[in-house]
């Protein structure tokens, strides 16, 4: 399968003509299936645009693990597991469904901005362990026609050797792990064919995209999430990220699901197409704002800006979601500390997290790293503070990168 299709380039009233068409009939599945709360009494037929859309219930990832807690696995958000070939978890727990075969994802339109297809060879360092990120972006690859060289996360020497011995062409993987191999390659003595970078799950600062600019790699970057696929994707035109014709996006007011005025941030709302697992308008928790205008590459869907942090104090950090209610259980996990903060910050280009704790118990702060790794799902640096040290303000991860720079 490759992504040649003309969805990208359709006019304005051919894809809301297309969206008359295909938001009822999603609307009808989601309303048959019972998981999107809300739905019982309305009347989808009237639902055809936006702006009807809009006045539908916003669903969260709390009420999505909630009814996966409920009725497992998929909450009635999904009809046959026969139509899966993948199950898939992230943090919550939240079991979410895939496949490999028909760019279930839809990572394809995205690897082909990028100027990835047939005679590419993808090394992929996105995650395959229980995560769906590595899986995701395979099927994205097999549907332009590369190969895959999945190689997951870590063992960066053997990364290295594998790029040259193969013929890498392309890397699929976080914005900062590239840097590391590349640099490792470098005192390595070893060169590689890597000039295309398709990432996604952290932040593509301007400095480290001009690194790679620098060595002929070029770099584009995607949004995309493990309940919805891919949702925007940069072109080479590098302003703003397209909106994936196989989602209808809204940014709305944090909390309230009222659209915002073309161009004020607000938090990303979307509703997928995919009749297999239909999403109605799924709260991502992400920040952006709508990009007026199209793209000057010809692709014609809404842009939004981009991440532009989170409506409430989750981060991502190295590609992983990091949520205060993770941070709650550390500090439930240990009677002896009373509270706990995350900071974010950014080093070298990569991130790092910093974990103090407010407890007056002896002890030593490599006795919690096993703790903070296991509920936190990611290494950091531990810090014990005497009691009153943190404020009192009510924030529990800081996240102190800055994005312009």
């Amino acid at each position: 399968m490759t992504m040649t299709d003309d969805l990208e380039f359709r006019s304005a009233d051919d894809r809301a003509a297309d969206l008359a068409t295909a938001l009822p009939a999603q609307l009808r599945r989601a309303q048959a299936l019972g998981g999107n709360t809300g739905l019982s009494d309305v009347d989808v037929e009237r639902i055809t645009d936006p702006a009807a859309l809009s006045r539908l219930p916003v669903m969260r990832k709390a009420d999505l693990a909630a009814a996966q807690a409920a009725s497992p696995p998929l909450g009635g958000y999904a009809a046959d597991l026969g139509a899966f070939t993948h199950l898939f978890q992230s943090p919550g727990p939240i079991y979410e469904p895939g496949r490999v075969a028909d760019d279930f994802f839809r990572l394809g339109r995205f690897l082909r901005a990028v100027g990835i297809g047939p005679g590419d060879v993808v090394q992929n360092c996105f995650g395959y362990h229980l995560t769906p990120a590595g899986m995701m972006f395979e099927s994205g690859a097999r549907a332009v026609g590369a190969v895959i060289v999945p190689a997951g996360t870590g063992q960066t020497e053997l990364q290295v050797r594998a790029a040259a011995h193969l013929g890498v062409t392309a890397y699929a993987g976080t914005p900062d792990y590239l840097k590391v191999v590349l640099e490792k390659a470098d005192d390595m003595g070893v060169a590689t064919a890597i000039t295309r970078a398709a990432v996604s799950g952290g932040a593509l600062f301007p400095s480290l995209r001009g690194f790679y600019a620098d060595r002929g790699i070029a770099c584009l970057q995607c949004y995309a999430t493990a309940d919805l696929g891919n949702i925007a994707y940069e072109s080479d035109a590098m302003e703003g990220l397209i909106v994936d014709d196989g989602v209808v996006v809204e940014i709305v007011t944090p909390g309230t699901g009222n659209p915002v005025e073309p161009g004020e941030v607000g938090e990303v709302v979307v509703t997928t197409l995919n009749p297999d697992y239909p999403l109605i308008r799924f709260a991502t928790g992400d920040l952006s704002a709508v990009l007026e205008g199209t793209s000057p590459c010809g692709r014609t869907n809404m842009r939004i800006k981009g991440w532009m942090g989170r409506a409430d104090q989750t981060a991502k950090i190295k590609g992983m979601f990091v949520r205060p209610e993770q941070v709650a259980e550390l500090v439930a996990h240990h009677p002896e500390v009373a509270r706990a903060r995350v900071t974010v910050t950014r080093e070298a280009e990569a991130d790092a997290m910093h974990v103090a704790l407010e407890t007056d118990a002896p002890g030593a702060p490599a006795a919690y790293e096993a703790s903070v790794r296991d509920l936190l799902k990611l290494r950091g640096t531990v810090e014990l503070v005497e009691p009153g040290t943190l404020p009192r303000d009510g924030t529990v991860i800081d996240d102190r990168r800055s994005y312009d720079t």
